[in-house]
């Protein structure tokens, strides 16, 4: 369980480490014009929240359980990251787009939670 709870947070934390560096860096406008529509519902600073929400998130994955230092952080992230990917959903939905990547990345990230804390437990 060990091995799987490293390779899914390693591909969650490469995806949520992009899309959050991505939405914390860039302008809105930009955002916007790359297809990020949802981005010009929002203010500005809660765009740039969502984003380091989930750069936050994604070291969250790794560095606790890499580091030893409070493994416990690990499954707590998965967590804040699941609840962010329902956010995500949401607001999809009610733009009428397609919520696939964020119910997929909502799938995983609890999927996360619950084998890291069957792990740190």
């Amino acid at each position: 369980m060990t091995i799987a709870l490293w390779i899914l947070n390693g591909l969650l934390a490469l995806a949520f480490i992009a899309a959050g560096s991505m939405k914390l860096f860039r302008p809105k406008s930009a955002l916007v014009a790359s297809g990020m529509a949802w981005a010009d519902d929002f203010a500005d600073p809660t765009v740039k929240l969502i984003g380091a929400a989930e750069l936050i998130g994604g070291i969250g994955l790794i560095l606790p359980l890499l580091s030893g230092i409070a493994p416990i952080l690990t499954p707590i992230a998965a967590t804040a990251l699941t609840i962010v990917m329902i956010g995500a959903v949401v607001v999809h939905i009610r733009r009428k787009e397609n919520a696939t990547p964020s119910v997929v990345l909502g799938v995983l990230s609890a999927a996360s939670a619950v084998l890291g804390f069957l792990v740190v437990l």
